[in-house]
């Protein structure tokens, strides 16, 4: 609590300072865009390695994919400029591109990526190993019939249209192959060079990376679309909303990312600033190690799921954040069930713990990133299950360290976010419900259900039907069991709240369109 007040105080004489020393308002250069946001999460820029969502920010302007999805989900050509689907596979023609360094896009280039992907084997790895796709098998499935063309066959685990949308994805980002190699050190893929630089094809490079502080991505000049508008974008560690607030207010940031619903508010409706709230289809989620006891037991789960104040956080805590949703599927997706009847019940919560054998309860540690609004849930939540006999102690740490916690399932209680491959009940659900191999020697870290240690046969079976079911109504039946099945198997990852990225915007700019995978292009970007 000290510590806590000593950085409020801080944080309160900061902005003073701020808006004493200049009254007048600062204005970033027109052609740089300034972006305030928490980069605590931001642990590597190779984009064949990270999955988590600031970083797959920065990527998706580094690097190209074969193909892209918008906001609505519509499939978009990228380096491919068509392709042509048949039974077995997909065929994809590749445009006339270089990569930064001047070398040439080459089909070889996509060949290597995916099978870079595939055999560094890193969390990145998880969205097309779900589907068959791995290190022992992707030389026969992926090839390079010609210079400009690349085979991808299917691996007997998904269809075409699903498999375009993992294509989509910032883990399929095309390196230079060339570049790659140079920097290659004891087999290490050049991962070593990779994650502090880039060697991609899209409309920015990357400048300069300081851990949670700053980085600056510089405009590609012969990017093959065109120059981008902006020169440079600058994205800064601004952790504490209050001055990330001032920042925005003062025109020393264009764009505010990180701001507490009681920050952002003060936006509303105020002239000179725009706000979105961009939908993510994931979810803020409470992780529980299925690996361990007390949580190993179907009934203390439950308990659990009816010893949280989801209504009463919403509105206190995620305001434009998030919604009280406890099934992995928005709302307002096709085939979305209601959500179960999990509520703030206190003498139900008591009484499942009682039929458990822990009617006198127990504790346990809940590990959390100090970034908004996790850290306000983590005290919700233990505020919210020491009324049903939990206590709950509190540990907050960095990015690498909680995320590194949770990949080793060195943890009680976890609070992480997901997000959504593409707009329907498989791409946001899909994480939740499939767990192949849930057995300790897997270390499938990039699997998000393997991490909670939850073995889930029946349910990673039924995904993995929906993932081959070619006829859509079909597959809409198989959505809603799958939902069915996950609430009746009492989860090891509990959905809380539907995730959305409020992100306020200083009125000059413009062009500017947050996207559901967090992965906003900003070569269009201008500012008046």
């Amino acid at each position: 609590m000290r510590k806590s007040l000593i950085r409020l105080a801080f944080t309160t004489a900061l902005g003073a300072m701020l808006v004493q020393a200049a009254p007048a308002l600062a204005k970033t250069p027109n052609d740089q865009l300034v972006i305030g946001t928490s980069l605590a999460q931001v642990l590597s820029l190779d984009p064949h390695q990270a999955t988590e969502g600031k970083a797959n920010e920065i990527m998706s302007n580094l690097y190209d994919r074969l193909i892209s999805v918008d906001g609505s989900g519509k499939v978009s050509p990228q380096l491919a400029e068509r392709w042509e689907i048949d039974d077995k596979g997909i065929t994809f023609h590749l445009r006339e591109a270089n990569f930064a360094s001047g070398n040439p896009v080459t089909s070889a280039d996509v060949v290597y990526s995916l099978g870079r992907l595939l055999k560094m084997n890193q969390a990145a790895a998880a969205n097309l190993k779900r589907v068959g796709y791995n290190a022992d098998n992707v030389d026969k499935l992926v090839s390079a019939p010609d210079e400009k063309t690349v085979r991808i066959d299917l691996s007997g685990e998904t269809t075409s249209e699903l498999l375009l949308y993992r294509l989509a994805m910032v883990i399929a980002s095309v390196v230079d192959s060339k570049e790659l190699k140079s920097h290659e050190v004891n087999g290490d893929w050049g991962n070593g060079w990779l994650r502090t630089n880039s060697a991609g094809s899209g409309p920015f490079t990357l400048n300069r990376w300081s851990p949670n502080e700053i980085i600056i991505l510089e405009a590609n000049k012969n990017y093959v679309a065109g120059s981008p508008k902006m020169r440079r974008v600058i994205v800064r560690h601004v952790p504490e909303s209050q001055v990330e607030r001032l920042m925005l207010e003062r025109g020393d940031i264009d764009i505010a990312s990180a701001l507490t619903a009681a920050d952002l508010a003060t936006f509303n409706n105020k002239e000179g600033f725009q706000i979105q709230r961009v939908p993510t289809g994931g979810f803020y989620v409470l992780s529980m190690n299925a690996g361990k006891e007390p949580l190993s037991n179907p009934k203390v789960r439950e308990a659990i799921a009816y010893g949280i104040d989801y209504k009463g956080m919403e509105k206190t805590i995620m305001g434009p954040y998030g919604r009280a949703r406890t099934v992995p599927v928005p709302e307002n997706f096709e085939y979305a069930i209601p959500s179960p009847e999990w509520k703030l019940d206190v003498e139900k919560a008591k009484a499942l713990l009682k039929e458990a054998g822990y009617e006198n309860g127990f504790t346990l540690n809940l590990k959390t990133i100090a970034q908004t609004p996790r850290i306000d849930l983590a005290t919700a939540i233990q505020a919210s299950l020491s009324q049903i006999g939990i206590k709950v102690n509190i540990q907050q740490g960095n990015g690498s360290d909680v995320i590194a916690a949770h990949r080793a399932r060195d943890f009680d209680l976890l609070i992480p976010q997901t997000g959504a491959y593409m707009p329907n009940v498989l791409g946001s659900m899909e994480q939740f419900s499939s767990n192949p191999d849930n057995s300790l020697a897997a270390n499938n870290a990039g699997n998000f259900v393997w991490r909670s240690a939850w073995d889930i046969p029946e349910l990673t079976a039924l995904t993995a039907k929906a993932s081959l079911e070619p006829d859509a109504k079909k597959r809409g039946e198989i959505y809603t069991q799958m939902q069915e099945m996950f609430v009746a198997q009492k989860p090891a990852v509990l959905p809380m709240f539907e995730r959305f990225e409020p992100i306020v915007l200083n009125a000059r700019v413009k062009d500017y369109v947050g996207h559901p995978s967090q992965t906003t292009r900003l070569e269009k970007v201008t500012k008046d």
